[in-house]
């Protein structure tokens, strides 16, 4: 019996299936989908949720409405492209999907999860301890705490490791805390199982961070703050850095339960949103979240204490500032947003197909270089990454 044909939709749609596979965090955060094609560089608005606090007496008290709105920009253009033979057409589905199309698959996969794990700069919480795998339970714990403090929702919880930390894991824990409940799709995709509230994966784009050469223990608060930003005062000589990512904490200032905004036993954390060089022991700070101390949207407990100090997260010196540390992610589906968009096909091609699925889109096109005298063939994607909420992700620092 003869071989299949292999066509430009059975490509597109082997190609479609292998990349849902190899994606470990693309498969794990919110997907949206713009249905209309849109060029790079187009911005994708997506509404979030409105808030509500509640009042006291029969009285009715209206409150305004307010929305708010996010744009993820669809700036991000990736492909694989590699040549072949006629007689590489004739191959069986399996075979031609074997040596092409799930390699390259992979690639685009990995490099999607990739970019949804370069966020975590834009995580403000964090547990843990730089430079040492988290092996403890009580780290774990702690991650949840967070979790359960901020009143994440139960399910679609996430746990994405990077090799080494995945390993002080297995090492540390009995496999029987493990939920046995795991399909075999998911352990092909690096799910070790379920524990304390949390699916654990495994993933190497997992990134490192290096913190900026200024001690945040010594600066202290100079001025009443803003609500994304802070004047410090430090005795450091010589220019000193905060980076994008760098987490902190400031006297007086304490965490909240988002929804009560009572206020928790433990300072509220912050991350540094645009990096800074203090020069003659004076500098600003930009952060996230925003100080707002009333209202549905309330942060934190009060503004932080003028004259107080300023202490970074891990709270020790400089020698370890500057260490790069392991940057694992834990989060709720809804804190990162994945959102693809289906690519125009060439008209001048014979050769080309596009398949949609679950919110993931892929094109294939094949066409003849001249230059070369050989046959190419092209797998395209497009796509943005976006956190939608800081305060569904925290990060296991290892």
């Amino acid at each position: 019996m003869s071989n299949t044909l292999i066509t430009p939709s059975i490509i597109a749609k082997e190609a479609l299936v292998s990349f849902e596979n190899e994606m470990c965090m693309g498969g794990l955060v919110h997907r949206d989908f713009k249905k209309e094609f849109v060029k790079i560089g187009s911005k994708v608005s997506v509404r979030k949720p409105v808030k509500f606090v509640a009042s006291d007496g029969n009285t009715r008290v209206n409150q305004n409405v307010s929305e708010s709105m996010t744009e993820i920009t669809i700036n991000k253009r990736k492909h694989v492209s590699w040549t072949f033979s006629m007689q590489d057409l004739t191959l069986t589905v399996a075979e031609y999907n074997k040596r092409y199309i799930q390699p390259a698959a992979a690639a685009l996969a990995n490099i999607v999860d990739s970019d949804l794990c370069a966020l975590n700069t834009d995580f403000y919480m964090a547990v843990g301890t730089p430079g040492t795998a988290p092996a403890l339970f009580a780290t774990y714990a702690a991650g949840v705490q967070k979790a359960n403090e901020q009143l994440w929702p139960r399910k679609d919880r996430h746990l994405v490791m990077n090799p080494r930390g995945h390993a002080a894991l297995i090492d540390s824990f009995d496999a029987n805390i493990f939920s046995s409940k795991i399909t075999e799709a998911a352990i092909e995709r690096g799910a070790t199982g379920k524990i304390i509230d949390m699916t654990v994966w495994q993933d190497a784009n997992i990134k490192t961070h290096t913190q900026g050469t200024l001690d945040l223990a010594t600066p202290i608060v100079a001025t009443q703050p803003t609500a994304n930003s802070i004047t410090t005062t430090d005795v450091a000589v010589g220019a000193q850095t905060v980076l994008v990512g760098d987490i902190f904490t400031m006297a007086g200032c304490y965490d909240v339960n988002p929804m009560s905004g009572d206020a928790y036993r433990h300072l509220k954390q912050f991350v540094c949103t645009k990096d800074m060089t203090q020069v003659a022991g004076a500098g600003t700070i930009e952060f996230e979240p925003a100080i707002i101390t009333s209202g549905a949207y309330k942060t934190c407990s009060a503004a932080p204490t003028i004259n107080g100090a300023i202490t970074k997260f891990d709270g020790v010196s400089d020698a370890s500032v500057i260490a790069a540390q392991d940057r694992n992610m834990i989060f709720h589906k809804n804190a990162m947003a994945l959102v693809m968009v289906p690519l125009e096909l060439p008209q001048g091609a014979a050769f080309k197909a596009r398949e949609t699925y679950k919110n993931l889109s892929i094109a294939v096109v094949k066409d003849f270089d001249i230059d070369e005298y050989e046959d190419i063939i092209r797998l395209d994607i497009m796509y943005g990454v976006k956190t939608l909420y800081r305060e569904l992700g925290c990060l296991l620092v290892g």
